[in-house]
């Protein structure tokens, strides 16, 4: 990061045609590292969750138990997010005095050409090609394919099952070990992608736009305490050992600005910390689609600070309804750079605020979006820790045995990503 950021404010973007490096030549070192990442979102996910699902008995009832309280969580923990970043924006008032006549209408509306209804988050989310949704990285559709497989092999018995079933977790096996691999070549990835945002925007990309940027961060860091803190303390989570697993996705996640680039080693680094495979490999990727904590949080500030620039003034009730809009159509969207800009632009169209505000935003977007996608992860990994302890399952020896253990009735020598080096999963 630190190397990034130095060469990125050695090295800023020239004028086009002007020869000489610069730190955008280095956008290929993030570029090759994230398409890395997404090329093995798809197996280890659905690997995870048939696993997750269908080898672990055949009580449809514990998994729907899994989803119905994750669900009633993640909405919980949203909503506080958005009272949290209603109110830090009209206390603070950022968008007083931003000039929107800087910015053009065509730079907004070119967030806002993706329409997000309720209705079309529904149907998005059931995929109609299975290769469709895993070679656009659909992750929502990816969970939903997954789990209809589960549910359908768990019905299944004798050989087809265990073979289907073995060959998915020796799946998940590999595709951990491919993480490790990939992994190796994050700090090059992570430096190049700073150094192309610092090359881009320069070191004083605070100076405009400011207040936004620290109310946003702000409000995040009164959320993380009085919000995800006390949530972590009443469902008694190891707070240390939680941040020692928690912050190499983190660090990952606030500099590539991608969920999707953490997501792996978010998955093995919570398996590492006590919680169950099956919970692990359902409520993470579910969380990225019902449970962006960040997102939501500057959806809600980013949405009024356009109509205090505006000059519009918008009454609470106006207010509670562009949240309650918000909270629709803000499921399922893309873990990915920029997605919410998408959100924000659709809802800014749909309550008449000019899509300028999204032009004026983009300017300090990179350091905002660096932060919410960090806390949407850490939000999602201190759900899964949650639902383990709530289902009284964290950190059980033995709670995730290997499932061909149990069809089989033999043991196998099949290595996993644990402390301590590479251990029969569940020993």
């Amino acid at each position: 990061m630190v190397l990034g950021i130095l060469i990125g404010y050695l090295f800023p973007d020239r004028p086009e045609g002007t020869g000489g490096f610069q730190a955008s030549d280095l956008q290929v070192l993030s570029t090759v590292f994230l398409r890395m990442i997404k090329s093995l979102i798809v197996p280890l996910l659905f690997a995870t969750l048939v696993v997750g699902i269908a080898g672990h008995g055949d009580d449809m009832k514990r998994v729907g138990k899994l989803a119905f309280r994750s669900i009633v969580y993640f909405e919980v923990v949203t909503t506080l997010a958005l009272v949290v970043g209603l109110v830090a924006v009209n206390l603070v008032k950022p968008g007083r005095g931003v000039n929107l006549a800087a910015a053009t209408s065509e730079a907004g509306a070119e967030f806002a050409k993706t329409k997000t209804t309720f209705a079309g988050v529904i149907e998005h989310t059931v995929p109609q090609s299975f290769f469709e949704a895993a070679a656009n990285n659909e992750v929502l559709q990816i969970v939903f394919f997954a789990i209809i497989f589960a549910v359908a092999l768990s019905q299944v018995q004798g050989p087809a099952k265990a073979f289907m079933l073995s060959f998915c977790e020796s799946l998940s096996e590999v595709m951990f070990k491919f993480v490790g691999i990939v992994m190796k070549f994050a700090p090059f990835g992570i430096g190049g992608a700073i150094a192309v945002t610092v090359g881009r925007s320069g070191l004083g990309v605070l100076k405009n736009l400011g207040v936004l940027v620290l109310t946003l961060y702000g409000a995040l860091i009164f959320f993380v305490l009085f919000v995800l803190l006390p949530i972590a303390i009443i469902f008694k989570v190891p707070l240390r050992r939680f941040w020692e697993k928690t912050k190499e996705p983190w660090l990952i996640a606030f500099t590539t600005a991608s969920s999707e680039a953490a997501l792996p080693l978010a998955l093995q680094n919570m398996e590492k910390l006590g919680v169950p495979r099956r919970i692990v490999s359902f409520v993470l990727p579910t969380g990225y689609s019902f449970n962006l904590d960040g997102s939501t949080l500057y959806l809600a500030l980013a949405s009024v600070f356009v109509a205090q620039a505006a000059g519009i003034d918008m009454p609470i009730s106006t207010q509670i309804l562009m949240m309650l809009t918000l909270m629709l159509t803000s499921k399922g969207v893309a873990a990915v750079p920029r997605a919410s800009l998408v959100i924000l632009s659709g809802a800014l169209a749909q309550f008449g605020l000019p899509l300028e505000g999204v032009a004026v935003i983009l300017g300090v977007d990179a350091l905002m979006d660096m932060a919410r996608t960090s806390i949407n992860l850490v939000g999602n990994c201190l759900a899964t820790v949650v639902m383990a302890r709530w289902e009284g399952s964290f950190d059980t020896p033995g709670s995730d045995m290997p499932v061909t253990d149990s069809l089989a009735g033999a043991p196998l020598s099949m290595p996993v990503i644990r402390e301590g080096g590479d251990r029969p999963f569940g020993a």
